[in-house]
């Protein structure tokens, strides 16, 4: 039992509490000073038209959220035209804007819309990008999560991530009435919905990499067990229910198999690989320390892992081919936990203990093995990239509540995913 205590300790799972559930809410808490300013001005629509989405507002706020642009306030806009044959670049220009995107919002019949819209370069005149989407109403959000990836990508040379989603653990109630329920929420933490409710924790949920389906661990049989569910129709499997542990699902990046911690007859925890079809298991190590948190490297050849083999938590890695030895990377620091690689594998995100408090921290794979811790809390943890590698999503606390933050890769800007009514844990950012 001492076992089970000690891996659920190490991968952080925290008791939280709260009376409600609700959306989830953006506030930035660490601006970014070298923005790029950029106007989205509203979109048109037809003469004595009322839009059913404002498509500009969601943009202007998914761009500002990423803390890479800085957004013209539409108070401040002398002018709103719609497309680019009536833009005064000059005029734009001495309101200091780099870019600027127009648009429309056109009818197309019943239940039936048509966004149109045009990037421009404000200094050098230049349309950069012009396009439109139809979609119904109920699509309209998420079209508009995409005009806003378009706007990232063009300006950047980056794929936006407005459009993915976030998976997350809520805990509700008092004990002995406490209520656990798993999220799925847009990635600005809207539209949120239950997709498994339990009186038992739930931890440690795992996209696969399609996005269609999410491996979790739930107690709700008093005993970890490993399920698989269906996102689309709410299937799900059960796919470890061993005795002792099971823990931390971790997808192949083929999605057919999942790297899991399983415990021994004599307690002893390591990482092992299950295949889903077979239900073949193949263990990855064997040492007599704690073996946990297990997170395949791109070409699903060796997984990166935490180990307290050395006396702490460190993070190894270790190919997958019988006979293959772990490397220890994480040197700094008594305590390193919580491994999550970056979507092009050259960061490594993780949970580290600074100055008595815990925080989020990345190791750099591709060059001289630096670390730089970026966030200051005192208790940050569950490090989750987003799909392109720009942003962190991690839980922390928040004046004694549960929260979920971001911060980016580089460290200069930070924002707080806050609930009001609610208290959040575990999160996970989807794949494209």
């Amino acid at each position: 039992m001492n076992r089970v205590l000690a891996v659920i300790a190490l991968m952080g799972l925290v008791s939280l509490s709260s009376p409600t559930w609700a959306e989830l809410v953006v506030e930035v808490t660490h601006g970014q000073d070298n923005a790029i300013p950029i106007a989205i001005v509203p979109f048109g629509t037809a003469p004595g038209a009322t839009a059913p989405f404002d498509v500009a507002q969601l943009v202007s706020a998914d761009l500002a959220r990423s803390g890479r642009f800085k957004t013209m306030d539409r108070k401040d806009m002398i002018e709103q035209p719609h497309t680019g044959a009536n833009v005064d670049f000059d005029d734009w220009r001495r309101l200091n804007n780099d870019y600027m995107l127009v648009g429309q919002l056109q009818s197309l019949g019943v239940d039936r819309y048509n966004i149109v819209f045009e990037l421009f370069n404000v200094l050098t005149h230049e349309r950069l990008l012009g396009y439109q989407i139809s979609e119904n109403e109920a699509g309209l959000r998420l079209a508009s999560h995409q005009v806003a990836d378009m706007v990232y990508q063009k300006i950047l040379g980056i794929r936006g991530a407005f459009a993915t989603r976030i998976a997350y653990v809520t805990v509700l109630g008092h004990l002995p009435n406490r209520r656990y329920q798993l999220i799925v929420a847009d990635a600005d933490g809207v539209n949120p919905r239950i997709v498994m409710e339990s009186n038992e924790p739930i931890m440690s949920p795992a996209w696969s990499p399609d996005g269609q389906s999410l491996a979790y661990v739930s107690f709700e049989e008093r005993l970890p067990t490993i399920y698989v569910q269906m996102l689309k129709t709410g299937e799900r499997h059960r796919v470890s229910a061993r005795a002792g542990v099971n823990q931390a699902p971790a997808w192949s990046p083929d999605g057919r198999k999942l790297a899991l911690t399983l415990s021994t007859r004599d307690g002893n925890l390591d990482v092992y690989i299950l295949d889903l079809a077979t239900d073949a298991l193949t263990r990855i190590t064997t040492d007599p320390g704690i073996d946990t948190e297990a997170q395949w490297s791109n070409d699903g050849r060796s997984l990166y892992f935490t180990s307290d083999r050395a006396g702490g938590p460190q993070i190894y890695k270790i190919g997958i081919q019988p006979g293959d030895k772990p490397t220890r990377l994480t040197f700094q620091g008594s305590y390193n936990a919580r491994p999550r690689v970056s979507p092009d594998e050259s960061q490594l995100a993780f949970v580290t203990q600074d100055n008595g408090a815990y925080r989020i921290a990345t190791l750099d794979l591709k060059g001289r093995g630096d670390m730089q811790i970026l966030t200051h809390g005192r208790f940050d943890v569950s490090p989750s990239y987003a799909p392109n590698g720009a942003q962190i999503l991690y839980a922390t606390r928040d004046q004694g509540r549960g929260v979920l933050a971001l911060v980016s890769a580089d460290g200069r800007f930070q924002e707080r995913l806050a609930s009001s009514d609610g208290e959040v844990q575990e999160p996970a950012w989807s794949p494209f």
